[in-house]
């Protein structure tokens, strides 16, 4: 028996085992805290996701972690890279690119309406266009590279992916058709006729018709989904630029960019029910709705800020400022940050949701255009 105070070997093997332990759990916390500090410091957000961006004018497309908004890549993908978009297994993006060289924005009247020179419209055929370089470019996700081009028509601007991710449908800026890809065999199944400059192109959520917007004339055209014939088309004026959905296929949303206008369309029976005003100098170019379903949010362009409007009421909520001439707008899943491509500035805008602030200006390359979010794999 060792009485109390005596030399004890084995409590002396103790106390160096606990105080060993302890120096290294201090030294752990400094490291863990350190890396904390770290990361706040590179901006690391928690998002799951890249960012990826058409570049229009330096024909590739950023790369960006959503997490530290730190370029990661950049993938040349052909000229003029715009509209983008991600097959529904996210393992592929495609990006539309065309060989027409991209033209300054026209002067605009005093109603804010495109002025043109007599005989031209921006659609008209460009001799130097390079018909070779029109397609939808293809990028493995996975390998953040190109693996290909598929044919789409000429002058490919903006289309969607079909909810099945069978097909793309594709509006062919300069020869006032729609196009009908079917991926799996890289062929064109369907031109439908539509009319002068359509742009836009979104798919209803149930899958069953897509909406194309025509410029020019301010015409959306209705078309079935499954056997692209057209079911209707209507008017809605103003150069329409884009279109997005609520998730119930219930509403569409149409803004027009020189009318200064919002669009609320039944995209049931097709019938506009609504046109909502933006402010003076508003220019809304592209339009998303919330993954919540409350709000609707469009980039208005040359105004500089992006109009929140409440899905239900149509009412006007707010205007964030946000870059020089937002284009393409994308919002995180989770509903925290909107995200613009500006154009002019090269950059990208970070806006807190929850505070409708812009809290961070990203690099990108020249004239981003289009954005997409690409989740990263479990």
């Amino acid at each position: 028996m060792t009485g109390f105070g005596l030399y004890n070997p084995r409590n002396q093997f103790e106390f160096t085992l606990m105080k060993n332990t302890l120096t290294l759990l201090a030294s752990a916390a400094v490291v863990f805290g350190l890396t904390l500090f770290a990361g706040a410091a590179r901006g690391q957000t928690g998002e799951n996701y890249d960012i990826y961006v058409s570049n229009e004018r330096s024909d590739n497309v950023s790369v960006i972690d959503g997490a530290t908004r730190e370029t990661v890549a950049t993938i040349a993908v052909g000229k003029r890279p715009r509209g983008i978009h991600m097959s529904p297994d996210g393992k592929t993006v495609y990006v539309a690119v065309s060989g027409t060289p991209p033209e300054p924005p026209p002067k605009l009247d005093a109603n804010g309406n495109p002025i043109f020179q007599k005989g031209h419209d921006d659609d008209d055929d460009n001799k130097n266009s390079d018909k070779a370089a029109d397609g939808i470019a293809v990028i493995d996700v996975a390998q953040r590279k190109l693996v290909g081009k598929l044919p789409a028509g000429s002058d490919p601007e903006q289309f969607a992916v079909s909810p099945d991710g069978k097909r793309l449908f594709i509006s062919n800026e300069d020869v006032a058709t729609a196009s009908v890809l079917n991926i799996a065999s890289g062929k064109v199944e369907k031109i439908i006729p539509v009319h002068k400059e359509p742009e836009g192109v979104g798919v209803r959520p149930d899958g069953k018709v897509f909406y194309v917007t025509c410029e020019t004339d301010g015409e959306i055209f209705a078309v079935d989904a499954s056997t692209f014939k057209v079911i209707t088309h209507f008017n809605v004026g103003g150069r329409p630029r884009s279109v997005d959905f609520l998730a119930d296929s219930s509403r569409a949303f149409i803004p027009s960019e020189s009318a200064g206008q919002m669009h609320v369309i039944d995209s049931m029976t097709h019938q506009p029910l609504e046109t909502i005003v933006l402010s003076k100098g508003s220019r809304p170019m592209c339009v998303k709705v919330s993954p919540d379903g409350k709000k609707v949010y469009a980039g208005t362009g040359r105004a500089g800020t992006i109009c929140v409007i409440d899905a239900q009421s149509h009412k006007i909520l707010n205007y964030i400022k946000a870059g020089k001439r937002p284009w393409g707008i994308i919002i995180s899943p989770d509903g925290k940050f909107l995200y613009s491509a500006n154009g002019p500035s090269n950059d990208i805008s970070v806006i807190d949701l929850a505070t409708e602030a812009e809290v961070q200006r990203i690099n990108a390359g020249k004239s981003p255009w289009g954005i997409l979010l690409v989740p990263h794999a479990l």
